[in-house]
Order: structure tokens, then sequence, then C-alpha cells
């Protein structure tokens, strides 16, 4: 491990991941650790506020969407019982309104799956006066404006004539959109 990964941590490295993608929290924890932190899995909102409450950590990675409520739940009770704590939020479903809500709640940052090991580090570690660099392979048009008509879609509990109704665009059209492929 080089001097340079752990400098930026400080004398507490413990990390809380929650996320209920079990293969991603298993790779997440082994890079986090090689990087000097002192990762803690949880996979369900009720196992996170556990850990919130009863050994809050220096910094968290919270999923926004788990099996059994919202990750914000989380970040709030994180920073009830420990003020310091640097949270980045994790979420599939890229949204400006959500990632101002996670920010207004303490989250530090906001990063769109597939995040790597580095982006969280980064986000983890970075201060107020650092402006993020840009992004290695950023979203293409074509794929945020699918994640966008997605999101809607779950949001209408996969109803396809008001997901349509609420994007303002023909039914078919959204029909033929939502069964192709994401694109890359």
């Amino acid at each position: 491990m080089a001097d340079g990964e752990l400098q930026g941590i400080g004398p507490d490295p413990s990390l809380l991941l929650l996320d209920d993608d079990e293969p991603f929290l298993r790779r997440l924890a082994r890079a986090m650790e090689k990087r000097g932190f002192a990762p803690v899995t949880a996979e369900t909102v009720a196992q996170g506020k556990s850990i919130a409450a009863s050994k809050p950590p220096a910094y968290a990675v919270v999923d926004l969407r788990l099996e059994d409520g919202n990750g914000l739940d989380v970040v709030e009770m994180l920073h009830e019982h420990r003020p310091d704590c640097r949270v980045v939020v994790l979420t599939g479903y890229g949204a400006i309104a959500t990632a101002v809500a996670a920010v207004k709640i303490g989250a530090v940052d906001y990063l769109s799956k597939p995040a790597d090991a580095n982006d969280v580090t980064n986000a983890l570690l970075s201060r107020v006066e650092d402006k993020p660099p840009p992004p290695e392979n950023p979203m293409s048009a074509d794929r945020v404006r699918w994640e966008h008509i997605q999101r809607v879609f779950e949001l209408c509990d996969r109803n396809v004539s008001e997901t349509a109704r609420r994007l303002n665009m023909h039914r078919r059209t959204l029909q033929r959109i939502l069964a192709k492929r994401s694109p890359k």
C-alpha cells in the first residue's frame, strides 16, 4: 500500500458500505480495504441504521435504493450520530433531484453506478475546495436519456401509459425504447 493512499484517510479508517448488490459489495469492500479503509458491510437499511447507531463510522458509501427502503434514511442517521461522517451516495438511477436531496442531508458526493473504487475513494477523501476531475468515461447522452426513462418508469410502478404521459411521449414509442437494451 502506498503512503499517499493512507495519508488522506485520517486516524479513523472506519467505513460503512451499504448496498443490496452482494457481489458488488464484496468487491468494493476488498478494494477499499486495500486502500487503507476498515470496511463494515450491510445489505439493508435496517442493518445500516443499526451500525450508524451503535458504531458510527468516519466514512460511508450508501446505495440510494435498497430492498427495504431508502438509503437517505441511513445518511440522516449517520449525521445524527456522527456529524463529521463523510458519506457518498451511490445509485443506478442518477437524477438531479435525488443528488440535491443527498447533498442537503450531508452527503459529500453522489455517484452513479457503476462507480469503481477509485471514484469512491476520490469522492470520500475530496475536500470542499477541491474540484472533482471530469469523469474518465461519462455516460453518453443516449444513456442519460435511457436512465431517466427507466427511473420515471419505476416511479410510475412500471405503468407504461402513465410513464408515457409524464414523459410527454407516445405510448408505443416508449414501449419500443423499453424493449431495447440500454445504450453504452
